[in-house]
């Protein structure tokens, strides 16, 4: 029996923890201990309706409201304040790439960025992840996994090839050329930055959850109401996830620190225990990232706020991006009217002389000069598409135009 004195310690010992863990009803698993039946720790709540914090255009925070439920988690996420302008920041670009892709380019464009690269299908390789699946999701959280204790002002999780549709149209979709103008301070005040501006594909709306089977497009959507749930237990499903494609971001310090590093081990485990496939496991987290990091389902920023603010050109406002982006449509059309002509005139010369009926009526229809006059349309408007751009990417380098572009305040000092 024990001692009247040492019972006393127990009973208080016990009182602490009783009053412990009905305050804090979850506590942090170590990434060991996770099982099918264990979830991360979240914040709950029993209140009928949970504040969630947002940041809006001002910087400032304002509240909503969201349908009660049995227990939601959130994090909340405020806007970053960058450093002071000569101030310098560490940045690392994590990428995934296959033992047979050439990444030669980052060091002969970026010699000064800090470059990580995991090779997806190498287990021999320094640093390879757990396992190839997933696509790019395996490797960007097992970076962050790795790294937690030892994050860089700016981490940025860019695919292994330069230039690609999912780059920017805008800046040649030179991956080399996004990375050497991405703004750190946009990053430090965003904390989550979709790399790509274009909405399309993937904005205003892209997956929604169990859809009627004969609206069913996209073969992950089939999966993405019991992936949720597995993924974000005590979120409400939303009715669509909609970011602009195509899993490349960049993140703050302070944004990857706000989510424990042991939720990011769980949803690797997820990757690597799902009977999913890797292209559809991939899919879902392409859409997710948003959710993740700002902890909204549709994250869809404007397009010309993102290329001014984050890359430094500015058009002057809404309006006249639109007047542009209808120019570069109006030459698009044009050059699709050439590349017509050019197949037909081939045509035409291929089949002269053939007795070929088609081809005689082709040369009745012909007419040179449309031809002529749609080339002079096309470099005319190349003049005019480039001549805007230079002034965009001018007017970029004063930070009271990104300013007042994006509707943020600015003092005299500041920098970008």
């Amino acid at each position: 029996m024990f001692p009247p004195s040492r019972r006393l310690l127990l009973l208080c010992f016990w009182v602490a923890s009783f009053i412990f863990f009905t305050q804090h009803p979850r506590i942090l698993l170590p990434a060991a201990s996770y099982s099918n039946s264990t979830r991360p720790e979240v914040t709950s709540t029993k209140t009928s309706v949970l504040q969630v914090l947002e940041v809006n255009g001002s910087g400032s925070a304002s509240t909503n409201t969201v349908a009660p439920t049995e227990a939601i988690s959130t994090v909340s996420f405020y806007r970053g304040i960058p450093k002071p302008p000569e101030a310098s920041y560490s940045r690392v670009m994590v990428v995934p790439r296959m033992k047979d892709e050439d990444v030669s380019w980052m060091n002969e464009e970026l010699p000064d960025l800090n470059v990580t690269v995991y090779v997806a299908n190498d287990p021999m390789s320094p640093l390879h992840p757990p396992k190839n699946k997933g696509h790019e999701v395996m490797v960007y959280f097992s970076y962050i996994i790795d790294h937690y204790e030892q994050l860089p002002d700016i981490t940025i999780f860019m695919h292994a090839h330069r230039f690609t549709h999912h780059n920017n149209e805008l800046l040649e979709y030179d991956a080399a050329e996004m990375l050497r103008r991405l703004s750190n301070e946009h990053v430090i005040r965003q904390g989550y930055v979709n790399m790509r501006c274009s909405w399309s594909p993937g904005c205003p709306e892209w997956l929604h959850p169990d859809p009627p089977e004969e609206l069913l497009g996209r073969q992950e959507e089939a999966v993405l109401a019991e992936s949720w749930h597995e993924l974000f237990p005590h979120n409400p499903l939303p009715k669509t996830l909609a970011q602009a494609c195509c899993a490349q971001f960049a993140l703050s310090k302070e944004r990857i620190l706000a989510i424990p590093r042991s939720r990011f081990v769980f949803y690797r485990d997820w990757i690597m225990r799902t009977p999913l496939s890797d292209y559809v496991s991939g899919r879902i987290w392409e859409y997710s990232w948003q959710f993740l990091f700002t902890s909204q389902s549709v994250f869809c920023p404007a397009e010309h706020i993102c290329y001014c603010d984050g890359y430094g050109l500015c058009f002057g406002g809404l309006d006249r991006y639109n007047d542009f982006e209808q120019l570069r449509h109006t030459k698009q059309k044009y050059e699709q009217e050439f590349n017509n002509f050019k197949k037909q005139q081939t045509t035409m010369f291929e089949g002269e002389g053939s007795g070929n009926s088609s081809v005689a009526t082709m040369l009745q229809t012909f007419d040179a000069r449309d031809y002529n006059d749609l080339r002079d349309r096309i470099e005319a408007l190349e003049k005019e598409l480039n001549a805007q751009k230079e002034e965009a990417i001018e007017r970029g380098k004063d930070p009271r135009n990104r300013a007042s572009e994006c509707g943020r305040p600015w003092k005299e000092g500041e920098g970008y």
